[in-house]
């Protein structure tokens, strides 16, 4: 009986060290794209939600529109991020959650490339 106990202690362990892995996944760089890719390919991700971590280089808000523009850049490329959240602090690093819309795309190469936020950490 002692031994079986021992082993649902273990499984337990072991599922809560998972689900602490996995909720810090995007501190890690889990499951976060590379700006680059975005830019380098901006056909392959339009209209497809991805998460970006970067530092807030410039922001900007358009009081009328109640939108805010932010770009953001990692080590590999800088891109522009539109929301209607608060506006980030220049200098900050942000996770971002949200959908890449490109304004055309024209032989490949998208023109007006930005990430509609959804949520940010």
């Amino acid at each position: 009986m002692a031994r079986l106990q021992r082993r649902d202690v273990r499984i337990a362990l072991a599922a809560l060290a998972a689900l602490l892995l996995l909720g810090g996944c995007d501190r890690l760089g889990i499951g976060v794209t590379p700006i680059g890719d975005i830019k380098n390919n901006p056909a392959a991700f339009q209209g497809k939600d991805v998460t970006l971590r970067g530092k807030v280089t410039q922001s900007s808000k358009i009081p009328l529109l109640n939108v805010t523009l932010y770009e953001i850049q990692d080590d590999t490329a800088r891109i522009w991020v539109t929301t209607t959240l608060d506006q980030p602090a220049a200098g900050g690093t942000v996770t971002v959650r949200g959908k890449v819309e490109n304004a055309a795309i024209l032989g490949g190469k998208g023109f007006g490339v930005t990430v509609a936020e959804r949520t940010r950490r």
